[in-house]
């Protein structure tokens, strides 16, 4: 593993995205634990993209250009209904009311709801698995028979990469959430920030060619 993948991994996760702002909002309507939640949800989103990309399906994504459209719309409908399901809710900066009544106190904060926003942000983005198509194999030999085990060691890391990168954002906002949730009028620039930022992410991936 050479210190160019690992800047270069760094570089790619930190640059905030459709991830980072899931976990932002998460972070922020519930709390340091949701936001690590969906840093799990957004990582374990990668796999597909992992998997597509070490067995060669990925080429069938970027050979066959329907599959990409029908991948890259199914995600730019993700990405706008989160940016209508942000702007919704007037208390939460992402999440629906039932959500926010359940979590009022501290309360119970819905894992699983989170987690599965997370992984649907990231699987649907084809961006992302022809990114692990183009970007593994420049630090991998592909001509040595174990390197598809060395492709998923390197892919390994770049999912710990994420995950650590996405909690300490998660961290961040949480820490700031007291002092956001007790102002109405900060609350309500987050949301409209939120919706649109997905709005703008969904527009950039509507427009992004293969």
């Amino acid at each position: 593993m050479s210190i160019a993948f690992l800047l270069t991994t760094l570089v790619v996760v930190v640059t905030p995205g459709t991830g980072v702002v899931h976990t932002l909002a998460a972070a922020l309507a519930w709390g340091r634990r949701a936001g690590v939640v969906a840093a799990f949800g957004c990582t374990l989103g990668i796999v597909p993209h992992v998997v597509a990309g070490v067995t060669g399906l990925a080429a069938l994504l970027h050979a066959s250009a329907t599959a990409f459209q029908v991948l890259k719309y199914a995600g730019v409908v993700y990405l706008l209904y989160m940016a209508w399901a942000t702007l919704r809710d007037r208390e939460a900066p992402v999440f629906g009311p039932e959500e926010q009544r359940e979590g009022q106190g501290g309360g119970h904060v819905p894992a699983g709801r989170v987690i599965a926003r997370g992984v649907l942000v990231n699987i649907l983005n084809p961006k992302l698995t022809l990114f692990f198509f183009a970007f593994l194999p420049q630090f991998t030999d592909r001509g040595q028979p174990d390197a598809p085990v060395h492709m998923l060691v390197l892919s390994g890391v770049f999912m710990a990469v994420t995950f650590l990168v996405f909690a300490g954002y998660g961290v961040l906002a949480a820490s700031v959430r007291s002092q956001v949730v007790s102002r109405p009028r900060v609350m309500t620039w987050l949301r409209r920030g939120f919706a649109g930022s997905f709005l703008a992410l969904g527009a950039k991936l509507a427009f992004t060619a293969r």
